[in-house]
């Protein structure tokens, strides 16, 4: 974690006195402080949470379906087009 980065956001966190032994513990062998620690710690953690959302792999012939399904024009959907032509609920005289 870059340590020229100004931290300007604050996050309180509830937890048991034993919780709070085991971080300090694990900070302490770490060499870090708890706040380090647990920052470092739920920033990975995040990290795999997220990994799915943000970087997916294929193989080649998957890549070549996907490929083939961003270049293909968009199928038609009379649902949506009928929405977005109704007036919104806001718009005036929508709701008389």
């Amino acid at each position: 974690m870059p340590s020229s980065t100004t931290r300007t956001e604050k996050l309180d966190l509830r937890l048991t006195r034993q919780a709070k032994r085991t971080l300090q513990a694990a900070a302490a062998t770490s060499r870090r402080s708890v706040s380090e620690f647990v920052l470092e710690s739920a920033l990975a953690r995040a990290d795999e949470a997220l990994a799915d959302r943000r970087i997916f792999s294929l193989n080649h012939a998957q890549w070549k379906v996907f490929l083939a399904a961003l270049d293909a024009p968009p199928r038609p959907l009379p649902r949506l087009e009928r929405l977005l032509k109704e007036p919104g609920f806001f718009d005036a005289g929508s709701h008389q």
